[in-house]
């Protein structure tokens, strides 16, 4: 009879032990499943640094309030244990249960920042992206991008990076510098410079292209304008590029929105209406097609262009000043009838 309650009692507690480990399964299965319902950050990030243990990735997962406890991370690390955690930063900003937050680590989500760099934006309208940009540490991107070393060897004259720092759209991690943004950007530059089998000395291609970069934004009008360019050097003739007016008011910080007299008139080496050939560099950072256009320029006699003022953007081309007159007079009855123009 002893012998009997003893087993009883045995069975009894084996069961208990067993629906008690089930019923803890189920809820930390369910813990597991569940978003945690406590995060209440805006935006939480987590560096996972190479060869970092499981333990401390779950330590500081709690720390920062992603997951509840600890231990659930760990467990389900038990649970799949050949799944490689990678290394970077992730930003977490809404609840998440644990299983999404592990899947994350083992897919490698990690947060980058996006920065889209337009084709023809110059240094300054590049920091002001750079600035906007969630970027905490390249807050001395323009005094970065005022150093032309990264590309001393392709311009061995140039007075910053304008002009190689390639328009595109890249990802970065958070806690890029500017020093790897401008290496970043430089180095996508000889990729493209590469690949269009380009020269070694890029100064003057470069500089041309960006003019012709921000002339016009019409694809087929780019090696036509180009040809304008440089027919003109060949011709020793000013270039008496507008936007090259703005860049000299722009690196003097007195740009005002328009160009003025006093604009046109100021002595600065970028200034094409007072200086003869190009400028000294740069004055914006031209796409593959305008860089394109100043290699392989277009075959013709043209001098001169002008906006033809209906809003389009496309340009009158002619040879002499007479045929230009013409054109002047085209643009002025457009503007006067459309309202729009540029030149």
């Amino acid at each position: 009879m002893r012998r009997r309650k003893r087993l009883f009692r045995l069975t009894a507690t084996l069961f208990l032990v067993v629906l008690a480990g089930g019923l803890f399964a189920v809820y930390a299965w369910r813990q597991l499943e569940t978003p945690y319902q406590g995060f209440r950050e805006n935006a939480a990030f987590l560096e996972v640094e190479r060869g970092m243990s499981s333990a401390r990735i779950a330590e500081r997962l709690e720390e920062k309030g992603v997951i509840a406890h600890a231990w659930q991370f760990r467990l389900l690390r038990l649970l799949r244990p050949r799944a490689v955690l990678q290394a970077g930063e992730y930003r977490f900003t809404k609840p998440a249960s644990v299983r999404a937050v592990f899947g994350r680590l083992a897919r490698g989500d990690v947060y980058y920042v996006t920065l889209a760099i337009p084709e023809g934006a110059n240094l300054f309208e590049i920091a002001a992206l750079v600035a906007a940009a969630d970027l905490p540490n390249a807050g001395d991107f323009l005094k970065q991008a005022k150093d032309p070393s990264l590309i001393r060897d392709l311009a061995p004259s140039a007075p910053s990076l304008e002009g190689y720092l390639f328009p595109s759209t890249y990802q970065f991690r958070r806690k890029a510098t500017s020093a790897e943004i401008c290496e970043r950007l430089t180095g996508e530059f000889r990729k493209q410079w590469k690949a269009l089998g380009a020269p070694e000395n890029a100064q003057r291609l470069v500089t041309l292209a960006s003019l012709v970069e921000k002339e016009t934004s019409i694809a087929e009008e780019r090696p036509v304008v180009a040809s304008v360019y440089w027919n003109r050097l060949r011709a020793g003739m000013r270039l008496d590029c507008d936007p090259t007016v703005i860049y000299a008011a722009l690196l003097e910080g007195k740009y005002r929105g328009t160009i003025y007299r006093s604009d046109l008139e100021r002595d600065s080496p970028y200034n094409t209406y007072r200086r003869t050939g190009l400028p000294p560099g740069p004055i914006a950072n031209p796409g593959a097609a305008a860089l394109r256009a100043a290699i392989h320029p277009a075959k013709t006699s043209y001098l001169f262009f002008v906006a033809k003022g209906d809003g389009s953007g496309a340009h009158r081309f002619s040879e002499d000043l007479a045929g230009h007159s013409a054109n002047v007079n085209h643009y002025r009855k457009a503007v006067n009838q459309h309202g729009a123009g540029t030149k």
